[in-house]
């Protein structure tokens, strides 16, 4: 196939590209070019698509032996998925940047780039797998073997039609250890590069200045579950539900356990918090469903909240239907539950479908 390689100047994406170049397929690697300012640079092991990277992937391409691009997607990043992050956060609820980045750049703005110039599929460093099933040949979306990294829950977004344009050459790797001893093997210089983490466009780590800086302030209350105020905050955008620390109150609970987030009301600019047991909950309901095949009521799954959080076992109760939304009856509690949280379904390693949390009913 003619593939299109996603190269981040990390190792990850190296290694894959390689692979598929070994695999007997023309490959042609791209870096995505994400910040709108072209001289950003690299802190640490924190942000990804800077300076440093787009050269790292370029001499990465080069030891390949593959044609190398640098693609500006600044302005769709910026739209889609910083814009999103910003205004989630606005409206009181909780947002993943990496689900939305996968959603809306990685496997549609870059898909369909591909798609225009004669590409069959696109290659990531992503660890997951695909697998073919089924008498019509159905592909489907697996966890990876190597669990600790699997990303199966950030790429459950993308639906069965982008994963049938999809390659993840890393879903069979054991640990990244391997995935460094192949790119020392292949003498790619990115093995020993550190990780990125955190949120790639918020380089120092600091989220809640980010927000602050970009939707000012917004004085308001922090009550408890009766209403009584017990300390002032400068912005609701700088809570989520279940957080601990940070709250500003002024004095303890009266019986001396920790209080967290239970619930955020922007309009009112009230953050609500309270015990541990009101952020439980045995429903789950979510909007915007993303199938991998078809789920009716009466379905038995394994409901992920988190990158990589727990699975926990359900029952489907309810698919949209008009009014209606996914709701899923857990079979134990979760507890941290918030809006605009990314709902994956498993049945076993297999990814059902992908929703957005709703409040918690």
């Amino acid at each position: 196939m003619k593939v299109l390689a996603a190269m981040s100047g990390g190792v990850d994406s190296a290694v894959a590209a390689a692979r598929a170049v070994e695999a007997g397929h023309d490959v042609v690697g791209v870096h995505m070019a994400l910040s709108a300012s072209s001289d950003q640079r690299r802190t640490g092991s924190r942000g990804c698509c800077t300076v440093e990277d787009a050269q790292d992937a370029r001499r990465a391409a080069e030891r390949i032996g593959i044609p190398f691009y640098v693609w500006d997607l600044a302005g769709d990043f910026h739209d889609l998925v910083v814009e999103d992050f910003l205004s989630e956060y606005a409206a009181g609820r909780t947002p993943n940047p990496c689900v939305r980045c996968n959603e809306r750049i990685k496997f549609a703005s870059l898909l369909e780039r591909a798609t225009v110039l004669g590409f069959d599929a696109v290659c990531t460093g992503h660890y997951a797998s695909l697998r073919t099933e089924g008498p019509d040949g159905a592909i489907s979306l697996h966890r990876s073997r190597y669990l600790a990294k699997d990303q199966s829950y950030v790429l459950a977004v993308m639906g069965p039609e982008a994963a049938a344009r999809s390659l993840f050459p890393l879903g069979d790797m054991e640990s990244k250890d391997a995935v460094r001893a192949e790119a020392r093997e292949r003498k790619l210089g990115v093995s020993t590069k550190p990780d990125s983490y955190d949120i790639c466009f918020i380089a120092d780590g600091d989220t809640r200045g980010f927000l602050e800086r970009h939707l000012g302030e917004a004085p308001g209350e922090v009550v408890d579950a009766d209403g009584q105020v017990l300390g002032t905050h400068r912005g609701t955008h700088g809570f989520t539900i279940g957080q601990r620390r940070g709250l500003g109150i002024e004095r303890p609970a009266p019986d001396g356990a920790p209080r967290y987030v239970v619930d955020i009301d922007p309009g009112t600019r009230q953050v609500v918090i309270g015990a541990a047991e009101l952020l439980s909950t045995r429903e789950l309901v979510a909007t915007d469903l993303v199938s991998f095949e078809p789920i009716e009521p009466g379905r038995r799954v394994h409901a992920q909240i988190r990158a990589h959080g727990e699975a926990v076992p359900g029952i489907v109760t309810a698919i949209p239907d008009g009014e209606e939304l996914l709701r899923v009856q857990l079979g134990v509690p979760l507890r941290g539950v918030a809006p605009g949280q990314t709902l994956v379904l498993y049945d076993g390693d297999r990814v059902l479908a992908s929703a957005t949390l709703e409040r918690r009913a």
